[in-house]
């Protein structure tokens, strides 16, 4: 791997989301739709790995493979559980994620909202609120007093473009209309007009809640900046590198317009631009086309292409202008060979992207160890450990040496 590529101060990292990770999350609008009847999700959360309690062995791990920096969320429903009512208690737990981060050479990549919210937030219609940016903005501005001087970089919102991505994914349509039956045992068992979340999103809404996170990204991103002018702010896109064949360009323009290029176009006036990337799809003029045959697919069932990472990076800093973090990259494979042999070439790929010219600030692995995967449950493989759901014992898998390894080398250590 061409480490010359990367810059000296280059962040490398995992990624976790507090959800997936922590366990317990009883006061989420993603808890208690998992608990109504019918639901969209294959499973409940439960204790999920339980980082909730193991955070310090959980930060030794990331420690122990060499990286720089860990992207984490704090979740919003633990630091207010109650509308107004702020837990001390959530809070000095994620400062002293915060401090154990830096005293592990680690630098904090912080994600105020990766998809979940509180169950107070989800029904009064979430992003669909009028007062709802407000109520982000002072969320944020609550985390940023207790220990906003000690993160690196501050990320918004996880993957808002992610309901556009899923149209053009080839969903069923009993998914949509199980979400919509989910939605609405959350509004009787709730007792309100309307509930709604982040990642259950009904298509009729998807303007206005589009409308509120845009609104909500900018008030708090201001209540960010008011508290401390020099952090580094931006937010994360689910981001597949989509590949025309001839015959195929006005189809993937009209990809890139309707899921991408609004939220790009918002980046433009952040610090940076998060891309997180699993795929590589190719269009032909009569739309997606398969795998090719013999292909080593992923769980998604598309080709496993190192080099989507590149091309997702350099279409990112083409449209925004601003500095690209790879929050989020790996893939969905109960294989860990595949997963072992599918870091290297992506990571020469994004040094290729900086060669040309694309400031990258960082790279972050999704993830440290396989986890809850929203409606999927526990099915989909994307850690570098493995987890023991009964003793929560973290089993690292050959790719978290392998990674280990390239990051060794690349800091020069």
């Amino acid at each position: 791997m061409p480490s010359a590529s990367f810059p000296a101060d280059f962040l490398w990292g995992v990624a976790t989301a507090g959800h997936q990770n922590e366990g317990d999350n009883v006061t989420s609008d993603t808890w208690f739709l998992e608990n109504v009847t019918p639901t969209v999700f294959q499973a409940r959360s439960g204790k999920a790995t339980n980082g909730w309690e193991l955070w310090e062995s959980d930060l030794d791990l990331v420690a122990g493979m060499n990286l720089n920096s860990y992207r984490f969320s704090v979740e919003w429903a633990r630091v207010e559980p109650v509308e107004g009512e702020f837990s001390d208690e959530a809070l000095a737990h994620y400062e002293a994620l915060i401090d154990g981060c830096l005293a592990r050479g680690l630098a904090p990549i912080v994600t105020f909202n990766h998809f979940t919210s509180p169950h107070w937030f989800a029904s009064r219609g979430a992003w669909l609120d009028a007062e709802a940016p407000a109520l982000f903005a002072r969320y944020c501005g609550v985390i940023m007093d207790r220990f906003g001087d000690r993160i690196r970089l501050a990320v918004t919102f996880n993957e808002p473009d992610l309901p556009e991505m899923l149209t053009w994914s080839g969903l069923p349509d009993f998914v949509a209309d199980l979400e919509r039956a989910t939605l609405e045992a959350a509004e009787r068992e709730a007792g309100v007009e309307r509930y709604r979340a982040g990642n259950v999103m009904l298509h009729e809404d998807f303007a206005g809640m589009r409308a509120g996170m845009t609104a909500a990204h900018i008030m708090g991103k201001a209540a960010i900046k008011e508290r401390r002018a020099d952090l580094p702010v931006g937010l994360s896109l689910a981001m597949c590198d989509d590949v025309a064949v001839p015959g195929g360009e006005d189809l993937v323009a009209r990809k890139r317009a309707e899921v991408y290029d609004y939220w790009l176009s918002l980046a433009a006036d952040d610090d940076f631009v998060g891309v997180q990337n699993y795929e590589r799809l190719h269009y032909g003029p009569d739309g997606l086309l398969p795998a090719p045959e013999g292909a080593v697919v992923n769980g998604m069932g598309t080709a496993v292409d190192p080099d989507s990472l590149r091309g997702a990076v350099v279409y990112a800093h083409d449209v925004s202008g601003v500095p690209v973090l790879v929050s989020e990259h790996g893939v969905s494979t109960p294989n860990d060979s595949i997963r072992a042999d599918f870091i290297a070439p992506s990571l020469v790929g994004l040094a290729q992207a900086i060669v040309d010219g694309v400031p990258v600030l960082g790279y972050c692995h999704w993830t440290l160890m396989d986890n809850f995967e929203w409606i999927f449950g526990y099915g989909p493989k994307l850690g570098l450990h493995s987890v023991d759901l009964e003793t929560f014992e973290r089993i690292a898998k050959p790719s978290a040496g392998v990674y280990a390894q390239l990051v060794r080398e690349a800091r020069g250590l």
